[in-house]
């Protein structure tokens, strides 16, 4: 087991932020935990990520452009997005989610780009 990335407990309060906003909750060494707290936005650039990703959204609600479709995510709704595919969002309103990541996504390395 590695420890230099893994993260068995942390409070949100102490939690890393990405550059994206992001929130790093835990890490473990198949998957990782963050919090994405976002008002309104244009979407980003789209990206293509080395990890598959699953959410669930608290609160808000937003949209997944992936594939060519748009996917709407409101409180209680879950999403993957398959690794490597590319994607992006579009805040509609303040918006609150987790999301897990396999492999990890991890606040000191691959998910900065």
């Amino acid at each position: 087991m590695t420890t230099d990335s893994t993260t068995p407990t942390l409070n949100v309060a102490d939690a890393p932020v990405g550059a994206m906003g992001q929130k790093y909750l835990a890490a473990g060494e198949n998957v990782s935990l963050r919090l994405w707290q976002e008002e309104p936005t244009e979407p980003k650039p789209e990206q293509a990520r080395p990890y598959e990703t699953v959410g669930y959204v608290i609160e808000g609600h937003a949209e997944l452009l992936m594939g060519g479709n748009t996917i709407s995510l409101a409180q209680g709704d879950s999403w993957v997005v398959p690794k490597g595919v590319p994607h992006t969002y579009r805040i509609q309103e303040s918006f609150r989610a987790v999301e897990a990541t396999s492999p990890p996504a991890r606040v000191d390395d691959r998910d900065e780009a």
